[in-house]
C-alpha cells in the first residue's frame, strides 16, 4: 500500500518524490485507492496559498490558488479535457474521434474548453466562502469518482493507460475507499455528501456521453471527469454554503 501511495503521488501530482516504484499491476491497483487522498493533498496545498494571500487581496489569492493547482498536477487533467473536447465535439466517427484525442496538437474546441473551465473555476475559488473545505473535498470528490469509473467502466482504447488501471482490478479497494470517505464526510458534515452525489452524477453523465461517442472511456476522459467534477463539486459547495 505504501508503494501504491507513492505511485499515486507520482502519477497524479508533480510533487518531486524520487523513490522508484514498479509500474506493475499490484502497485497500480493500490494507487487507485489513494486517488481521493491525492485530491486532498493538492487541495490542501492550494488552500494554504489562498489562506496566506486572501487577507491581502482576494483576486490575487484566487489566481495564485489556481496556478498552484495547475503546477501541482502538471496540467495533466486539463490536457485530457482539451483532447476530449476536441474529439467529442468534432462530430466524427469513433475511430476518427480516438485519433483526434491521441493527437498532441490542441484544436479550437480544446482551447475553448480550457478557457471556460479555468475561468469558471477562478470565479468559484474567488467567491466560495470557507474555500479550504470546499477545495479539499471537491478535489477529493472528483478523484474518488474517477477511481470508481476507472474500476467499473469499459475502456475504449486497448493498450492505453486507462486500460492498465482498469485491468489492475481495484474494485474491492475502491469499495473500501468509498466507505471510508463517506464516513469522513459524515464526520465533518452530513450535508457534504450532497456535492459528492452531484459529482458522481456528473461522472456518470460524462461516461454515458463517452460510451455513445467512442464505446467506452480513455485516460483523457478520466481527466475530463476530474476537471469538470471539481468545478461541479465547487459549485455545489457554493450553493450549499449559501443555503446553510
Amino acid at each position: 500500500m505504501i508503494k501504491g501511495f507513492i505511485l499515486a503521488l507520482q502519477f497524479l501530482t508533480r510533487i518531486p518524490i524520487n523513490i522508484p516504484v514498479d509500474f506493475n499491476e499490484k502497485n497500480i491497483r493500490s494507487s487507485v485507492f489513494f486517488f481521493p487522498v491525492m485530491g486532498a493533498i493538492i487541495g490542501g496545498m492550494g488552500s494554504i496559498v489562498y489562506l496566506l494571500i486572501s487577507p491581502l487581496n482576494i483576486e490575487i489569492a484566487a489566481f495564485l490558488t489556481m496556478i498552484t493547482l495547475i503546477i501541482l498536477t502538471g496540467g495533466l487533467h486539463i490536457d485530457g479535457l482539451s483532447d476530449t473536447f476536441d474529439g467529442f465535439l468534432s462530430n466524427r466517427d469513433k475511430d476518427k474521434i480516438l485519433e483526434i484525442m491521441k493527437d498532441s496538437r490542441v484544436g479550437t474546441f480544446g482551447v475553448i474548453g480550457i478557457v471556460i473551465l479555468l475561468f469558471f473555476k477562478y470565479i468559484l475559488v474567488k467567491n466560495i466562502p470557507n474555500l479550504p473545505i470546499a477545495l479539499i473535498f471537491s478535489l477529493s470528490n472528483s478523484r474518488l469518482v474517477a477511481s470508481y469509473i476507472i474500476s467499473y467502466k469499459k475502456c475504449a482504447r486497448p493498450g492505453g493507460l486507462g486500460e492498465l488501471f482498469n485491468k489492475s482490478n481495484p474494485k474491492k479497494l475502491i469499495i473500501i475507499s468509498h466507505i471510508i470517505y463517506i464516513f469522513i464526510l459524515i464526520f465533518f458534515n452530513k450535508a457534504y455528501i450532497i456535492p459528492l452525489l452531484v459529482t458522481i452524477l456528473t461522472g456518470e453523465i460524462i461516461s454515458c456521453i463517452a460510451y455513445k461517442k467512442i464505446g467506452g472511456l480513455t485516460g483523457d476522459v478520466y481527466g475530463t471527469i476530474i476537471e469538470i467534477g471539481e468545478c461541479i463539486s465547487l459549485l455545489t459547495f457554493w450553493g450549499l454554503f449559501l443555503w446553510t
